[in-house]
């Protein structure tokens, strides 16, 4: 229940802090009682936590062991969420084949389980926003933009509409003005819903468009919001990638 609890609601609220005291906590109480679907919850857990730490090679091996226990017992949700929050990673270290493995993997145990089609909807926005950083521009936009408007699950508004974004800024040029108003979409759904983790990531982004327009100023500005937010967060190692770069444009 520790795993649980650290993993749908403190990670989700952006008390990331929290979420990986908590997880860390579960982990060695399943440890210590050798179930392996407690093992599965809590590498689950604790490695998505630790992803919201910034803690990226912790995060990775802890949810490579999710997986695997996931897998032994046949436990599908925990498998999509361990596969999910690996490809973060390797999206996130520029590894764009690894992360579509993943991301793949995860829309293969949400087909066979046939459970969150919202997060179906998630995975192929993600998988499509690999695709664009691997320099595969054949995209069905429309299509992903169908998956925005139909997902039913308000914490994954924002995190939809931030893969769009990403995805239009990168796509080509001539998306830059809907780019914008993607992310400006993903920040509006992440306050209103209070997903502060993604918030702050959403900022970061955000940042990120401005740089690429030549806006020094909006694109300081945006990262002092995102290291403003995920301070509070406590995701420290977030912290400390997005001051590294606002020092860089300073």
């Amino acid at each position: 229940m520790k795993s649980c609890i650290a993993m749908n609601v403190y990670f989700w609220q952006g008390m990331v802090d929290v979420a990986y005291q908590t997880s860390r906590d579960g982990l060695r109480l399943a440890e210590e009682s050798g179930d392996t679907l407690s093992k599965a919850e809590a590498y689950t857990s604790h490695g998505i936590c630790c992803y919201g730490r910034g803690y990226m090679d912790e995060a990775k091996g802890l949810l490579v062991k999710g997986i695997a226990f996931s897998e032994r017992i046949s436990y599908s949700a925990l498998g999509i969420a361990a596969s999910i929050f690996l490809g973060e990673i390797y999206f996130d270290r520029g590894e764009y084949e690894k992360c579509q493995y993943y991301y793949n993997k995860s829309i293969s145990f949400l087909e066979q389980s046939r459970i969150w089609p919202s997060r179906i909807k998630l995975c192929k926005i993600l998988l499509a926003r690999a695709k664009v950083m691997s320099n595969d521009k054949a995209i069905d936009l429309d299509s992903l933009f169908e998956c925005a408007k139909q997902n039913k699950v308000k914490l994954l508004d924002g995190y939809m509409a931030k893969g769009i974004g990403h995805i239009l800024m990168n796509i080509d040029d001539d998306h830059i003005i809907e780019a914008k108003h993607w992310i400006q979409k993903a920040i509006e759904a992440d306050q209103r819903n209070g997903m502060m983790f993604h918030l702050g990531k959403d900022y970061a982004l955000y940042a990120e468009l401005f740089k690429r327009k030549g806006d020094r100023s909006k694109a300081q500005e945006g990262l002092g919001k995102a290291i403003g937010i995920l301070k509070e967060c406590g995701a420290d190692g977030w912290v400390s990638k997005y001051e590294k770069e606002l020092a860089l444009i300073s």
